[in-house]
């Protein structure tokens, strides 16, 4: 899946890797390609010609919680594989977030977890949450650790491609005229709206007999929906049918009020996108009744967490979507797939690892600058499909069902068998 970002936006994000095995946890170590002059996976390869090509990234890795650590030690091993051919240098750097930071500390995001992923080029994220800390207070549950991730990398906005796979129309709830060539992008604002919003909370009413009242805040500044903004707009730009389609809720809410007359005071400053609204409620409708009118959607940060969730079926499911959460280039982007922790299945070698792959694959375009290695994993992945490789989640008839290990493995075999070594 390859997505088209313009050299001329703003943001840097960054590269991201995968999960560690056990045997390296708590620690920070360095996965290189074989000692110079010695065969790799892929052929030879000399001194000299290492010391000229040779590229070394340090990655923020945060497995979290569920089955997190099990996509990403898959994705860590495609990235190794492919980092031989490449002769790419990963420096994985460990850290804990949201529930497994929580028993581990009694913080959803430690301070030497921020520190990690502060010193990093990217930060892999896979996935936080689960049951077990769902009796804790808001600002102490697993969840509360990634919104606190991103408000103090300052990564704003989030995109969200979503493209139809061949192979997979059938595994789309959809009917296959209807998903087929789907290929759209959500951008989402991530560091405002109602998720930040204060005051927020709980409390009983006074002489209310007892009863309780919550309150949460939804509020944007015109500077947060103006950077998120040109973010939509230059990669609308950058897309052929150079198309933004912005979400909001302007009938009754003043802050998509405001949203909607700061996106219309920019569209001056980019004459060839052309710009249209639309409201939730309909975009909702819209994104099953008629995906392929929509190119890029731009929304808030709630709205965009219900549409992106909603628009994974078009893809046929949660694990085959990837995420790039990125800022102004000051610190590190944020990769992981968009899918939750799932404990239901962790551990049983079920889940599907395809999106947390693919969000490496978007650290290695977007941050690293390295698309030669991004579309080496992306049609690895392809190639997998194609061979009838499945997973349990995207299962069909007449496929051939894997799990989580088997597809990583599955999908370095297809590097290997795909790449030849460069020239010395």
């Amino acid at each position: 899946m390859t997505v088209c970002v313009p050299s001329s936006l703003s943001f840097v994000a960054s590269c991201g890797s995968s999960c560690l095995n056990s045997r390296f946890r708590g620690s920070t170590v360095s996965v290189r390609g074989r000692s110079y002059g010695r065969r790799s996976t892929f052929g030879y390869a000399s001194k000299t010609w290492l010391a000229a090509n040779l590229s070394r990234h340090r990655v923020a890795v945060l497995p979290g919680d569920g089955i997190g650590p099990e996509i990403m030690n898959v994705t860590l091993e495609v990235l190794r594989r492919v980092g031989e051919h490449f002769h790419v240098e990963w420096e994985f750097a460990e850290a804990l977030i949201g529930g497994a930071a929580i028993d581990a500390t009694g913080d959803p995001l430690p301070m030497e977890s921020l520190a990690i992923c502060r010193s990093s080029e990217a930060v892999l994220l896979a996935c936080v949450g689960g049951p077990k800390w769902d009796s804790l207070p808001n600002k102490q549950r697993p969840e509360a650790g990634l919104l606190r991730l991103r408000k103090d990398l300052e990564a704003f906005a989030n995109l969200r491609p979503v493209r139809t796979f061949p192979q997979l129309l059938d595994a789309s709830p959809l009917k296959r005229d209807l998903i087929a060539e789907v290929d759209l992008i959500i951008v989402r604002e991530l560091t405002s709206d109602v998720y930040f919003g204060e005051p927020r909370g709980i409390e009983f009413i006074p002489e209310g007999n007892g009863e309780r009242e919550a309150y949460n805040t939804m509020s944007y500044r015109e500077s947060e929906i103006d950077r998120v903004a040109k973010v939509a707009f230059e990669l609308a730009m950058s897309r052929p049918r150079q198309q933004l389609c912005s979400v909001d809720k302007a009938n009754v809410l003043e802050t998509s009020m405001l949203w909607r007359s700061r996106v219309d005071a920019m569209a001056a400053a980019y004459p060839q996108v052309q710009l249209s609204h639309m409201y939730v409620d309909n975009a909702a409708m819209q994104l099953v009744r008629q995906p392929k009118q929509f190119d890029v959607i731009l929304t808030g940060n709630m709205f965009g967490d219900i549409l992106s969730d909603e628009a994974s079926m078009l893809a046929g499911s949660l694990g085959m979507l990837p995420s790039a959460s990125l800022g102004n280039g000051t610190f590190p982007g944020i990769y992981e797939p968009i899918h939750g922790s799932a404990p239901d299945i962790a551990g049983q070698n079920r889940a599907n690892p395809i999106a947390c792959i693919l969000s490496a694959a978007l650290m290695l375009r977007y941050s690293l600058k390295r698309p030669d290695v991004a579309d080496a994993i992306e049609s690895a992945v392809s190639a997998v499909l194609d061979r009838g490789y499945r997973t349990a989640d995207i299962m069909s008839h007449g496929m051939q069902q894997r799990g989580c290990i088997e597809m990583g493995e599955a999908i370095v075999e297809t590097l290997r068998e795909s790449l030849r070594a460069p020239v010395a």
